[in-house]
């Protein structure tokens, strides 16, 4: 299993995503879950993925090798004309793959599932998120729903739901993430540190910053250590039940 987080700002976009993936307690291992598609100055696209890595990384490379080979270069993410067309081959991609690899008529609700986040900007047209389910259809983000979450959802959701405002900047966004994160890794072993990070300005069509966070990284540990002594001090502050 796996977390991410693709989110939508006023003033861009936030994409974070954790590293750990299991097959058991006994086979734990570390891997990107986070990809960036860039041709400055004309877009911007990053995919988090989370489900079955064979899967997933098996899209991964097939829309990788569409950029780099020009005899293949039909249909890639690179020239689609906005970022509905790339969402749309996107899921078309992942929904070959699981169909590929299905030999007994398996789909989305096999062990060869997947989810997606895909967002970024192209050219002039303004920045979009989509998440692209495994039978390759997709919904986008909007005002009612500004973010997606897509592997071991539940333990990060309520901060992010009592907490989240469309015009907080991009620091203000970064917390609350981790602190989602860091709810969601005390509560399930699926998912774990390092966590990646890549923020996106709207406009720029180019990689904001990007930073990976592992378990020494001071801002983390101040914000784990911190969330869980503001909820003791909330909890207590609450008055008792008469019984």
């Amino acid at each position: 299993m796996t977390y991410c987080v693709g989110m939508r700002l006023d003033h861009g976009l936030v994409f974070m995503s954790d590293t750990r993936t299991n097959a058991g307690v006994d086979n734990i291992s570390t891997f990107r879950k986070m990809f960036r598609f860039e041709e400055p100055g004309e877009r911007f696209i990053t995919i988090l993925t989370a489900g079955n890595l064979a899967t997933t990384q098996a899209v991964i490379s097939i829309l990788e090798e569409r950029t780099k080979a020009p005899a293949d270069r039909s249909p890639s993410i690179m020239e689609a004309p906005s970022m509905f067309q790339v969402a749309r081959l996107v899921g078309q991609t992942l929904r070959e793959v699981i169909a590929a690899n299905a030999e007994t008529g398996q789909r989305a609700d096999a062990a060869f599932n997947a989810t997606l986040i895909v967002g970024g900007q192209i050219a002039d047209n303004p920045p979009r998120l989509f998440m692209v389910y495994p039978e390759g259809n997709f919904i986008e983000a909007g005002d009612d729903t500004p973010y997606f979450q897509i592997g071991e959802t539940k333990y990060g959701r309520p901060i992010l739901v009592r907490a989240y405002e469309p015009d907080m900047s991009f620091e203000a966004a970064v917390k609350l993430l981790l602190v989602s994160f860091d709810s969601t890794i005390k509560a399930n072993l699926s998912v774990g540190l390092p966590l990646d990070l890549q923020l996106y300005e709207t406009d720029s069509c180019k990689q904001g910053l990007t930073r990976r966070i592992d378990a020494e990284d001071p801002y983390f540990q101040t914000i784990s250590t911190g969330w869980g002594s503001a909820l003791k001090l909330a909890f207590d502050s609450l008055p008792d039940i008469t019984l």
